[in-house]
């Protein structure tokens, strides 16, 4: 076996190969940028090699800096993680050629399926059922339009060595297509140096269900199931999970059949994913293959038992699979959610700046469900603008969806960060979702569900009832906090706190008797509610980010943070400021003027930090409801800010070059 390897990528990819490789008793070398020269996965590796400035185009994407830190350190071979290098034929090839072994697929397989365009034209001489769409390399919008328009609307518009979502728009017109080609093909130039975009045919209400293959140099090839990924945000996945709740065992056996024919004609020898588009009536198309490890694995890996990464190494090194197919196994559910540095609540603009409060529920046994989370940041650290806004990978495993999505609820619950805007509030309100419950997805998922965009969700039922008991709960440890202050002063009686607790949980009202029923540190206590009571049961001590404990006797976690007068709360998808008083402070506290906030509605402000691509509007303009204004890039991703009424440019505050703040002023409007 291989006694040193390189993992030419960073966060929490290389933090997650340098485990499996630890585990093998393989050193490993990390590779860095400006950007992330504190970095975990710096930390994690044996030993660390800078490669450059924090740009990837100056530091992940340079083959020469990763095969020169190759033979600087001694590796023999290299993972490549996902995205950056991992998919580039050229990357395989230089390894070669300086006798350094890659840990992906042979460089004839990367050219033949890497590419999008190459993948297509692959597929359908290996006869498998492909969407309609034009293979070929477009010139120019005009042609763009064109083929458009001989396919049918609506149309997806992608970057031939694209991934990840970037150099990816559907649109439903010749103007969108016009924007959408020209905003593709620059996105792809800047995220994989290779500006070249296709167009096909968009399903409507699809599905996206990808195979999940694993090969060997001797001729192997076996599929390790299904995974579901069609809750996705700009054609970006967020939630993931393994099998999928669609699929037959008939289905699931011609897809992955599909798909291992697809990598035999191809010789694939390593891990990779067959992407499928499914109709709702479970006909599928094949949409393209990932030469790489996939983000999402690990639901596979959960269900199977597999270390994809293990056997990708092992591979890689020349020995033959040691599973067979009638070996792979389904074992139950697993659900990911991807953690992102975004603000859900601003159209998922990327937030970037320091983790001030990262604090990640507890990896493994809860209950009979498991929970694992990958992640390549640690409190403290920051989020930059360069790269991927990914935080973590929550995943959660049991033996049914329904458990596997309840353990997923549970341990968003108990994901506690602050410092950073973050989609944890958006992708536990989905847990709770009825539509994501009963399995009925589609790609359309989010902006079917969420068209106005997402807001926090008002506490209501059970969940109110249960977010009462515990600001209750935690103004009376507050309470108990106090008695025991040290250094009172002697002979005065001890102060007196009212049973009787009111609630103001958003624009629901609670009132609660709370009694000790235990009286040891992090006791119990019960809150006879009109009608009911509740036992409540917590170690929680003031200032921990997270409640823990029980309502009779059922395991609740919580988010808390200390407001005035109570505590703001975040529990199964909802938030709301929870206040609590006695009877006179409520009386008063009704009394009290509400601070009205400031109306922003005649600035265009910069909605995350940022670099100003392009202004489009000059002092004086008419601008028309829906028009462009300017565009901001933020990892990656360029955001085209636009007009949301009829507005009339007054001032314009910033320029093309210009690096800004969240909230930034862009342009005043007359």
């Amino acid at each position: 076996m291989f006694s040193k390897i390189l993992i030419a990528n960073r966060g929490e990819i290389a933090c997650r190969v340098i485990k499996t490789a630890r585990r093998m008793g393989i050193k490993t070398v990390a590779v860095y940028s400006d950007a992330d020269r504190d970095a975990l996965h710096v930390e994690m590796a044996d030993e660390a090699v800078h490669i450059g400035a924090a740009p990837a185009a100056e530091s992940y994407l340079v083959i020469d800096k990763i095969i020169a830190a190759c033979k600087q350190t001694g590796a023999e071979a290299v993972h490549p993680g996902y995205g950056f290098l991992s998919e580039r034929e050229a990357f395989a090839r230089a390894l070669m050629d300086n006798g350094i072994v890659f840990i992906g697929p042979n460089p004839g397989a990367i050219a033949a399926m890497g590419d999008k365009i190459e993948s297509k034209k692959a597929a359908a001489a290996a006869k498998v059922s492909t969407v309609p769409g034009h293979l070929g390399v477009i010139e120019n919008p005009e042609h763009a339009v064109t083929i458009a328009d001989e396919i049918g609307y609506p149309v997806m518009i992608k970057a031939s060595a694209g991934g990840g979502g970037k150099g990816m728009r559907i649109a439903h017109s010749s103007a969108e297509v016009a924007e959408g080609f020209a905003r593709a093909k620059s996105e792809a130039a800047s995220s994989f140096g290779d500006d070249r975009v296709f167009i096909e045919k968009f399903i409507v209400d699809p599905r996206h269900i990808e195979i999940q293959v694993l090969g060997d140099k001797h001729g192997n090839v076996i599929y390790l199931g299904e995974r579901e990924c069609s809750i996705q945000r700009r054609n970006q996945k967020v939630l993931e999970e393994a099998p999928s709740p669609l699929l037959d065992e008939a289905t699931r056996r011609q897809m992955g059949e599909q798909a291992v024919a697809l990598a035999k004609a191809v010789n694939y020898d390593s891990a990779g994913t067959v992407e499928f588009v499914a109709g709702q009536d479970k006909s599928f198309y094949f949409l393209e293959m990932n030469t790489r490890l996939q983000v999402e694995h690990p639901v596979t890996e959960m269900i199977t038992g597999i270390d994809l990464v293990e056997q990708m190494i092992r591979v890689a090194y020349g020995e033959k699979l040691a599973i067979a197919q009638a070996d792979v196994k389904l074992n139950g559910w697993a659900v990911e959610s991807r953690v992102y540095a975004e603000d859900p609540t601003r159209n998922f603009l990327p937030s970037t700046g320091r983790l001030v409060t990262y604090r990640p529920p507890s990896e493994g046994p809860d209950g009979e469900a498991m929970v694992r989370n990958d992640t390549g940041v640690f409190e403290g650290g920051e989020i930059s603008i360069y790269y991927d806004p990914m935080i973590a990978k929550l995943v959660t495993h049991a033996p049914t969806r329904e458990a596997a999505i309840k353990a997923q609820a549970r341990a968003l619950d108990a994901f506690a960060i602050d410092g950073i805007r973050h989609n944890i509030p958006f992708v536990a309100a989905v847990m709770q979702h009825p539509r994501w419950i009963a399995g009925n997805l589609s790609t359309g998922f989010i902006a079917e569900e969420f068209p106005e965009g997402f807001s926090l969700p008002a506490p209501q039922g059970d969940t109110a009832r249960r977010m009462a008991a515990i600001a209750i709960a935690c103004d009376h440890r507050l309470n108990q906090r106090k008695r025991h202050v040290s250094a009172q002063m002697e002979g005065w009686r001890m102060v007196s706190f009212d049973r009787l607790r009111i609630v103001q949980l958003g624009a629901e009202r609670f009132e609660g008797e709370v009694t000790d029923t235990m009286t040891t540190q992090g006791g119990a206590v019960t809150i006879a509610f009109a009608g009911h009571s509740v036992s409540v049961v917590s170690d929680w001590v003031p200032g921990e980010p997270v409640w823990h404990g029980t309502l009779d006797g059922v395991k609740v976690a919580a988010q808390v943070r200390p407001i005035l007068n109570g505590v703001a709360l975040g529990h199964a998808g909802a938030y709301a400021n929870a206040h609590v008083y006695t009877q006179r402070e409520a009386e008063l506290a009704a009394l009290m003027p509400e601070k009205i906030a400031a109306d922003t509605g005649k600035f265009l402000l910069c909605p995350m930090p940022g670099l100003v691509k392009a202004i489009s509007a000059v002092v004086g303009q008419e601008v028309k409801a829906g028009e462009p204004l300017a565009m901001v890039e933020a990892m990656k991703m360029e955001n085209v800010l636009r007009a949301e009424k009829d507005v009339t440019i007054a001032k314009v505050l910033a320029k093309e070059g210009d690096s800004l703040a969240v909230d930034a002023v862009i342009m005043e409007f007359a």
